[in-house]
């Protein structure tokens, strides 16, 4: 049974009619290779290519972890080599340095909480990489994320949530607009994971059992504060309770999360005994503030630079609304105000940062995103 108001396409009907030139996007992990090999399969005329995302690849995740290493090249060109198609390698590593990289520095030291995977999907993956493939003559790209565009009644492309809740990754994609989506093909939308493994086993590639990358490529060890400690610094400040009374010294408030809770280094404990949570991350006073769990309650936010999958929605509706990569849905409210987007949660979101996306879904249809800007925390006793 389908639950979409059309069946999901990515075929060449979609994009036009006819065998279509795709530029596959192939990362080295089992996804991407699967994808690359359905569409040279469906019969399109299908090149590969790896992006080097890093001027050291070294400096990168290595042990088949990350998504830009040399040994993810290598895997890449094995996988195309097998399905047939030729393959290059393009250098995007100063863009990615620009666009993803120095932005989640940037973002951090302004107190937010960044999503570089949904940074590299906006700039690289579907604005360098689009823009360059459109330029070099290619109808679409492909890559191997989970999700589904259905084509309409009306003829158009919207983009909707992968049938396997799990591996879904429509929240990191809804920051593409109507054109983006209109060159994008995204063939495993219609498969449970484990099926793509089986198939890429069945298919020959060796990636069929690679592990998934996890964490942030561009952080080698995974240490994020050591990270943005060895690029900002160290700037010593207080740690403060909700009335400002100090508990204790930081290094560096880019060190913290909104609903943190441990590493804080606090002395003493809360009259009440219960754990203390990072509230709230000033870089102007370079304060940190926690308090109780409860009061990490967020019950409305503003969203600023909003991105539509398709026409802007200039009334007042009612939709869902998705506010981390693998969080659960919540019903809300949402308008335009003055060029920003206003969200009302129907129950309360806990720990919400400055920074995350919000993005909004009729149905499993991606409707577009946000950024959060503000956050409004729902009414809370601190007594």
């Amino acid at each position: 049974m389908n639950d979409f108001p059309g069946a999901p396409d990515d075929s060449a009907s979609a994009l036009g009619g006819g065998r279509l030139r795709v530029l596959a996007a192939m990362s080295g992990g089992v996804d991407s290779a699967v994808a690359a090999a359905r569409a040279a399969e469906a019969g399109h005329d299908v090149t590969g290519v790896h992006l080097a995302l890093s001027g050291n690849p070294q400096s990168f995740r290595t042990g088949a972890r990350g998504c830009c290493t040399l040994e993810d090249s290598r895997d890449a060109r094995r996988a195309a080599d097998v399905i047939g198609i030729p393959f290059y390698v393009w250098d995007l590593a100063e863009r990615f340095r620009e666009d993803v990289v120095d932005d989640f520095v940037a973002e951090y030291a302004a107190g937010r909480t960044p999503n570089p995977c949904l940074r590299c999907n906006e700039k690289i993956k579907f604005a360098a990489l689009l823009d360059k493939a459109v330029a070099l003559g290619f109808d679409a790209v492909c890559t191997g994320h989970y999700a589904q565009i259905v084509t309409t009644e009306d003829g158009l492309r919207e983009l909707h949530r992968a049938v396997d809740p799990a591996k879904d990754q429509s929240y990191v994609l809804g920051v593409l607009d109507a054109d983006q989506l209109a060159h994008a093909l995204f063939p495993l939308g219609d498969t449970p994971k484990e099926l793509v493994r089986a198939e890429a086993e069945r298919r020959g590639l060796a990636v069929a059992k690679k592990p998934d990358s996890h964490d942030i490529c561009f952080i080698a060890d995974g240490d994020t504060q050591g990270f943005l400690e060895q690029r900002l610094g160290t700037a010593p400040g207080e740690i403060v309770d909700v009335d400002g009374t100090k508990l204790g010294d930081h290094t560096g408030a880019y060190g913290f999360t909104i609903g943190q809770r441990k590493g804080l280094r606090i002395g003493r404990p809360a009259a009440d005994g219960k754990p203390r949570y990072v509230l709230d991350i000033s870089p102007v006073d370079n304060r940190v503030t926690v308090g109780p769990v409860e009061a990490l309650d967020v019950s409305a936010l503003t969203g600023t630079a909003p991105r539509w999958c398709g026409e802007a929605p200039f009334t007042a509706g009612a939709y869902t609304a998705q506010l981390r990569a693998h969080g659960e849905p919540v019903a809300a409210t949402a308008e335009l105000v003055d060029g920003e987007l206003r969200v009302v949660l129907a129950e309360p979101v806990r720990g919400i940062a400055p920074g995350q996306a919000v993005v909004l879904y009729d149905g499993t249809r991606v409707v577009g995103s946000a950024t959060i800007a503000t956050t409004e925390r729902a009414a809370f006793s601190s007594t």
